[in-house]
């Protein structure tokens, strides 16, 4: 028999897993690691999310299995919150689907809509799931380099020519993981039009919808392109909109046909989120929205300082527009290193861990991912630690 299975067999290494070693080793001698590498929320659940999941609990009958594609009541405050955010009407009962976070969203897209050998169009780099979720279904990925919105639609054209078969959808992810890039309603215009023209589905992740800064207009969604439900789904999450990122709820919306299959290949798998979670999720979608203001405050300050402090220590970061990520090049002296050799390094010698870029794909090398999930304080240290790292004789010797 093989060593590995077929599916395990066409993931790569994970990239990520390297760090977290040298993470976990440092950790067990003692150190005080700054963890900037996960798009973890470190901030608190609202109380009244809390105040209803802990109601809902203690009702007896909610113990039992739920619904594998949301309760109703979920799925209402779903397209609800649409109308309300995009003006884009949906129907809940054949449109949208709650998920298991936005993650697992796409990896059963995946698994309901591809055939061995399909082709996907995908951002490059990108947050891994994008690809491999259908890789894993047996898909193959045509990366296109994306730096910008731009370059990524400049590149469709080509993919789509030297493509066999025809890819049969295009992912989109504005505010992007893990570039923090922001894309305009005229670019969610041309890739429909393009997905219409070439007979493709479009697959937008829109996880960080509302984290977003500088009073920037709120970024837009491919739904609302007129017409754009014939051929596109959205998938979106509270993980970070109200930080619930271990509640493990998210939803996709629009194409029904999409949205059918989604459904139907949930129903063979799981029963749905804890119903008190679903309850919860509700009333978070339905209830005061003061909570997303003062988180969206609170990671503009973070990329301020952020921003502030690692450019005067030495390494130039650029200040995302939106996203709860700095996308940064490597410091010139360590660009021969590569970044998962330079986030090893960081992390030994200057205590900060940070996400190498080429966990995102082969155009990320040159960048390296910080989330903005430390406190203002612990950036602050960590622009202490990473200027005498600069400064040191081990980052001159380097080069």
């Amino acid at each position: 028999m093989p060593e590995e299975f077929y599916k395990t067999r066409r993931l790569p290494p994970y990239v990520f897993e390297e760090v977290n070693k040298v993470k976990a080793r440092l950790r067990a001698k003692g150190v005080d690691i700054i963890d900037f590498g996960m798009g973890n929320p470190d901030l608190p659940v609202p109380a009244h999310i809390i105040d209803k999941l802990v109601e809902t609990a203690k009702k007896p009958r909610t113990n039992r299995y739920s619904a594998s594609r949301g309760i109703t009541g979920l799925r209402k405050a779903m397209a609800g919150y649409y109308d309300r955010r995009f003006g884009v009407k949906l129907n809940p009962d054949t449109q949208v689907v709650a998920t298991l976070g936005s993650k697992e969203g796409f990896a059963n897209l995946a698994q309901a809509m591809t055939a061995p050998g399909d082709v996907i169009v995908a951002p490059n780099p990108s947050y891994p799931i994008h690809a491999f979720g259908f890789i894993m279904a047996g898909g193959v990925i045509r990366h296109i380099e994306a730096h910008s919105p731009e370059q990524y639609l400049s590149g469709l054209g080509r993919a789509v020519r030297h493509s066999v078969p025809p890819p049969i959808a295009m992912i989109l992810c504005y505010p992007a993981n893990p570039t923090a890039q922001t894309a305009s309603l005229d670019v969610y215009k041309d890739a429909i039009a393009f997905a219409k023209k070439h007979d493709m589905f479009v697959l937008s992740d829109m996880a960080y919808s509302e984290v977003y800064f500088d009073d920037a207009d709120p970024p837009p969604s491919a739904l609302q392109v007129p017409g754009a439900t014939d051929v596109c789904v959205e998938v979106n999450t509270l993980s970070k909109t109200y930080s619930m990122a271990g509640f493990r709820v998210g939803f996709a919306l629009g194409n029904e046909r999409l949205i059918a299959a989604l459904a139907r290949v949930k129903s063979y798998l799981d029963y749905g989120a804890y119903t008190p979670i679903q309850v919860a999720a509700a009333a978070a979608l339905n209830g005061p929205q003061e909570c997303v203001a003062e988180m969206r405050a609170t990671y503009k300050h973070r990329r301020d300082v952020l921003v502030e402090t690692f450019t005067k220590a030495g390494w130039a970061i650029p200040a995302p527009k939106a996203s709860m990520f700095c996308w940064a090049p490597l410091p010139a002296q360590f660009q021969h290193l590569g970044s998962v050799e330079f986030s090893k390094r960081l992390m030994e010698h200057a205590e900060i861990a940070v996400a190498p870029g080429a966990g995102f794909g082969e155009y990320g090398d040159s960048f390296i991912r910080i989330g903005l999930v430390e406190n203002e304080q612990r950036i602050r240290q960590a622009a202490r630690n990473l200027k005498k790292f600069l400064a040191s004789n081990f980052a001159v010797a380097t080069v």
